[in-house]
């Protein structure tokens, strides 16, 4: 019978990931899928973007010999079917497209730079096997270096999804314009006026991140408002350095983790949410799940 083994390339504002998983080829249960390597590599290329418009000639350097080793890491694995995909800070990059051309012509990868609404509607799909007999009302949060996906689930059905370009780095850069939050915030305020009892699912390596953190002290299932407001008074008055010290960050870490505790506690304010559950899914979890369901021909 025989394993299809997909992979899946997520080029982000913070970090580049590639994911590997295998599936027999007759599972009809995309649970069943056998996860066989992670790798996180922080590229950080939003502080170029977010800054000065374009990546520069080193981030692009880096990001091509990334993408060999990928690519040798593909073979190795004999990977059948893979996608690469490029967010926010590659859709700001006045050079994105001739970046993702020379890698191609290098390596083979053809990149796609995919937009808001393409990264949360892949988002969005992947989380729905993971509440498939569930009735309620759920909001999907995505969380990332240059951009918030968003979507909004009531008793089943997608009634809501959008992208912001509310992110970590662009935070950090202060390169979040007022009236982008003043959307999010009057968007979510209406959206959920006469929801009772909304959950937010987050997404993203912070929200993990902070679970963890939080749990450790707690043993929950999923995480406060108020345990994440307790966290991040402790965390936003230190130093990156101090919260490397203090909290055991990794140092590309320890500087995003507090804009992201920012973004999610206003949104859990403004939509009055219940708590945040924290899978450990993401946008390559989403890629490989599309890459699953068209060889299905669904």
């Amino acid at each position: 019978m025989g394993k299809v083994k997909y992979a899946a390339i997520d080029i982000g504002s913070n970090a580049a990931r590639l994911l590997i998983k295998s599936i027999d080829r007759e599972a009809e249960d995309r649970k069943r899928f056998k996860k066989l390597l992670l790798l996180r590599v922080p590229l950080r290329l939003g502080f170029d973007v977010f800054e000065n418009g374009e990546l520069s000639e080193k981030k692009s350097k880096q990001l091509l010999r990334l993408m060999k080793a990928f690519r040798q890491l593909m073979k190795i694995y004999d990977v059948d079917r893979f996608r690469a995909c490029a967010t926010s800070a590659m859709r700001d990059a006045r050079n994105g497209q001739s970046v993702i051309r020379e890698i191609q012509r290098e390596t083979s990868i053809p990149i796609e730079i995919i937009s808001g609404q393409e990264e949360a509607r892949m988002i969005y799909e992947n989380h729905v096997e993971c509440l498939e007999d569930r009735t309620g009302n759920y909001m999907y949060v995505d969380v990332g270096g240059g951009s918030t996906e968003i979507n909004l689930l009531v008793d089943g059905n997608l009634q809501f999804s959008a992208s912001y370009n509310v992110g970590t780095i662009r935070m950090l850069n202060r390169a979040v314009r007022p009236e982008v939050w003043e959307k999010l915030e009057q968007q979510l305020t209406e959206l959920t006026a006469d929801l009772q009892d909304l959950h937010i699912i987050g997404s993203g390596g912070n929200i993990n991140k902070l679970f963890r953190l939080s749990k450790q002290r707690e043993q929950q299932s999923s995480l406060s408002l108020e345990s994440l407001q307790l966290l991040y008074d402790e965390l936003a008055p230190l130093t990156p350095d101090e919260r490397m010290e203090a909290f055991h960050l990794k140092q590309d870490r320890a500087d995003v983790i507090v804009p992201a505790a920012e973004i999610f506690l206003k949104i859990g304010k403004v939509t009055r949410a219940v708590d945040i559950i924290v899978p450990v899914i993401g946008l390559a979890d989403g890629i490989i799940d599309n890459l699953y369901l068209e060889n299905l021909g669904r």
